[in-house]
């Protein structure tokens, strides 16, 4: 038994040093100096770290601006995504109204179509509202999901139904039960879902793409693969651009990872 432990935990770290070692080149070619990271033998560790792709980023090429755009689209879209549905699941989990069921099991439906299907319709839409090349072109899509109504139903389910109804007799009605006695129950969930929805809109290429043409409002992701087109062979210009992209959800998942496990785990045992 004492052997067997040793090979899993010995093909665990394995696993774990494969996996992380291509963040860790990106992360350390991001300091070094041009061509640096294409020498042979290669090396992992910079011969003299610089930040001179990180100053090219922000003061010659400007991609503080797309930084700004993507931090403004993500935060706004994660924090209305939460509170719609937030609502809408209170509202399937708990609430009884007419046509309850038939009308979450057609949402459920929507899960199987591939969103590129949407796309020209949704784009036809933003442009019907004047909000192609806006933040909010960008922003609107995303404001609620079939997957964070999911997600938040199954969980609401779990809260007992006595809790309710002892605020209810106490005299509360629903916006207050909802705001004060289901939403701080629901923390763990909900950071679940902040975590997905601000991961997806950040990492989000092509609904910016097809719904921004200025270069004032390019997201980070559009931004990076544009500077690609012009910077093909700056390998350390793109790293550092890689890291800006992928150090604030880094960073989100550290800051609530405790909430997110526990979230998954409750969605885990409740059906």
């Amino acid at each position: 038994m004492k052997r067997n432990a040793i090979l899993v935990h010995a093909l665990l770290i394995i696993g774990g040093v494969v996996t992380l070692f291509p963040l860790l080149w990106m992360v350390s070619a991001s300091f070094m100096s041009n061509g640096e990271s294409v020498t042979w033998p290669p090396h992992l560790v910079p011969h003299a770290a610089t930040l001179d792709q990180y100053r090219a980023l922000f003061v010659r090429l400007n991609i503080g601006r797309a930084f700004f755009s993507s931090t403004v689209i993500a935060v706004v879209t994660t924090l209305f995504s939460l509170f719609f549905n937030s609502m809408a699941g209170y509202a399937f989990a708990k609430l009884r109204f007419r046509g309850r069921e038939r009308m979450f099991g057609l949402l459920l439906t929507a899960l199987i179509i591939p969103a590129q299907v949407g796309m020209l319709p949704l784009f036809l839409m933003m442009k019907s509202m004047h909000l192609v090349n806006t933040y909010w072109g960008v922003i609107a899509p995303s404001l609620a999901s079939v997957f964070g109504i999911f997600l938040i139903r199954q969980f609401m389910l779990s809260i007992p139904q006595e809790l309710l109804e002892a605020a209810r007799i106490d005299g509360a009605g629903e916006l207050r039960i909802y705001w004060s006695v289901v939403m701080p129950l629901a923390r763990p969930i909900l950071a679940t879902l902040a975590i997905f929805t601000f991961m997806t809109t950040w990492n989000d290429f092509m609904w910016p793409l097809i719904v921004l043409s200025s270069d004032a409002h390019y997201t980070l992701p559009v931004a990076i693969a544009s500077l690609s087109a012009e910077h093909a062979v700056d390998v350390e210009l793109m790293m550092a651009g890689s890291v800006l992209t992928v150090l604030p959800v880094l960073l989100l998942f550290l800051f609530l990872q405790r909430y997110y496990i526990a979230g998954l785990m409750v969605g885990s045992v409740k059906g």
